[in-house]
């Protein structure tokens, strides 16, 4: 079964000041995309890189996630440290997916080039870091679509289900009204 790590990174979050929307957020639009079964892991962490390294080692070595999705922490301000976390953690960097949330994100703020989004590999695991307002997440991962309907800007996880056949984790297969999921023709698996 595919398991997912979430982990929302917020100081004020973690302590209670104000209610964390990045967890909710996430397992809400996983729940209407995926149409593979799935359990997810849940982590609400300060911004402090110790920590954010942890909990990523954690719910890939320990937890055995095939895909950690985080929330958060992704600026330039100094507590920002979601990015450095995730790289200092990383076999392999994949910043094509933090090219392609900046491109949706632009195109409601000219602040999205100081995201500092990525994408990485660690053994058998993706992981992506989002942006933390909840509309921004499904933005990213969902992409943008036209009044007709049909696409305009392919979301992340569009990607997510072959980058995850390539890296031997678990076949998964999207509500394609949600976000279909791109594979060529050669890896697509037939439905049971």
């Amino acid at each position: 079964m595919l398991k997912i790590g979430l982990v929302s990174i917020s100081d004020r979050a973690s302590q209670g000041v104000y209610q964390d929307k990045g967890l909710p957020a996430l397992q809400d639009w996983l729940a209407r995309a995926l149409a593979t079964p799935f359990e997810t892991v849940c982590r609400l962490i300060p911004d402090e890189q110790p920590g954010i390294e942890a909990a990523l080692k954690a719910l890939v070595d320990d937890e055995g996630c095939q895909l950690v999705l985080t929330t958060g922490g992704t600026g330039p301000a100094p507590r920002d440290v979601t990015p450095d976390a995730t790289l200092a953690v990383a076999d392999r960097e994949m910043p094509g997916f933090g090219e392609q949330m900046r491109q949706i994100s632009l195109r409601f703020v000219p602040t999205a080039i100081l995201s500092r989004q990525t994408g990485v590999i660690r053994k058998q695991s993706l992981i992506l870091n989002l942006p933390g307002q909840p509309k921004a997440i499904q933005e990213t991962l969902e992409g943008l679509r036209r009044a007709d309907g049909s696409v305009e800007v392919p979301g992340i996880f569009a990607a997510v289900p072959y980058c995850l056949d390539l890296i031997g984790a678990p076949y998964i297969e999207t509500h394609e009204t949600v976000v279909k999921a791109f594979r060529p023709k050669s890896a697509i698996k037939p439905a049971p």
